[in-house]
């Protein structure tokens, strides 16, 4: 029997490491039976902790401004999925443009029904209706419905925008704040783009679109809006990417100082294993794998799969622990395959450093960084290409 040990990337903790292992070994033996999922936990022990309470963090300053990290509108317009971005740090970037177009209201003739009165009844059952209408996307759809529901925003927005446009902004809105939401959560498991849209055009239909919307004009809005509102979305949520990124971080530098404890165990684990083994490591977790193999062979290991790895970069860098260029890669190391999404500031490429020892493969999630680097485990290519090639 196969065995395939899941060695997860920075940041992770319980009780997210138990679901991204689990939403693993789905991904795989769905494709092929009769292998056993073996999943690496070393977060726990040989992770990085705050020991002091977060100490160290500086305390909130006031607003910074000048910021010139947003995408220029000629950039988003050439990339539509650069909106994203934008709207997983304002949900309601698209509503505010909408309702800044609209202008001063008129009284309403007795009885008249305010056009944004059917969405909100729609939104209103859609959350009652639990986070079950969007379960790919992971918990917090019926809160995002509830809120955005009293949003005032959607009156004027209204005024602007017919009925069917209203509908998938608003989806746009709901699938943005959930994923937008998980991203502060810093949790491993992000869906691919196609989940996502897919998602979208499921809620658009349920608050009121048809089938095939007026994507032309709603796909305009979302540029102007990404042109407009990315400084100050940015700006807002400045401090709360930063807080995020300290646990990866952390583990980075602890891994890098003081990694021999999670080599250790990884090699004590894989001991216990029949062959053949394969390895499959996720940012550090790559990091992990492939520095426990130069260190000394691993005969049952047959395979060796990255995805989202920073390994080749720290090799051509001089900062792999193991191995320092331009020394190759040892005999004993087995077959490597590695997976990055274009996207993913954190996926490297190796073929070039290693010829003829590793096999890099592009896998697009049609998501922006950073959540490409956390939607690997949940797009389909990526477990074709891992199963391909098990041993």
């Amino acid at each position: 029997m196969t065995a395939v040990v899941f060695i997860h990337g920075t940041g992770v903790r319980e009780p997210d490491f138990s679901a991204l292992a689990g939403r693993f070994a789905a991904g795989l033996t769905t494709l092929r039976e009769g292998l056993r999922i073996v999943p690496y936990y070393w977060g726990d022990k040989h992770g990085a902790t705050l020991a002091a309470g977060g100490a160290s963090l500086p305390p909130e300053a006031g607003t910074t401004r000048g910021l010139n990290d947003a995408p220029a509108a000629a950039d988003t317009a050439a990339d539509p999925i650069a909106a994203w971005v934008v709207l997983y740090a304002d949900p309601y970037a698209e509503l505010a443009l909408a309702a800044a177009g609209a202008g001063p209201k008129g009284e309403r003739p007795p009885g008249s029904v305010p056009p944004d009165q059917r969405l909100r009844a729609d939104l209103a059952r859609l959350a009652a209706q639990g986070d079950a209408p969007a379960d790919e996307l992971g918990p917090g759809l019926a809160r995002a419905a509830a809120d955005l529901a009293a949003q005032p925003l959607l009156g004027p927005a209204a005024e602007t925008l017919d009925p069917p446009d209203l509908a998938v902004l608003a989806a746009r809105a709901l699938v943005a704040r959930v994923i937008g939401d998980a991203l502060d959560a810093d949790t491993p498991l992000v869906p691919a783009g196609d989940t996502r849209d897919a998602v979208v055009g499921r809620l658009a239909e349920a608050l009121g679109a048809p089938v095939r919307g007026t994507e032309r004009s709603v796909r305009s809005l979302v540029l102007r809006a990404a042109g407009s509102a990315a400084s100050r979305a940015v700006v807002r949520r400045r401090r709360a990417l930063t807080q995020a990124a300290h646990p990866a971080a952390g583990d980075v530098l602890r891994y890098l100082s003081r990694g021999e404890g999670a080599r250790a165990d990884l090699r004590t684990l894989v001991a216990g294993l029949e062959a053949p083994v394969t390895l499959v490591g996720h940012s550090l977790g790559g990091i992990i794998a492939l520095d426990t193999l130069i260190s000394a062979p691993l005969p049952q290991v047959r395979l060796l799969v990255t995805a989202g790895s920073q390994a080749p970069f720290l090799y051509e860098s001089g900062s792999l622990p193991r191995l320092e260029h331009p020394a190759p890669l040892p005999p004993h190391v087995p077959d490597w395959l590695n997976l990055y999404d274009p996207r993913d500031l954190l996926g490297y490429v190796g073929a070039r450093l290693f010829p003829g020892r590793v096999t890099d493969v592009a896998v697009d999630s049609r998501q922006p960084f950073p959540a490409a680097h956390s939607a690997y485990w949940t797009n389909p290519e990526v477990y074709r290409h891992i199963v391909d090639r098990l041993p």
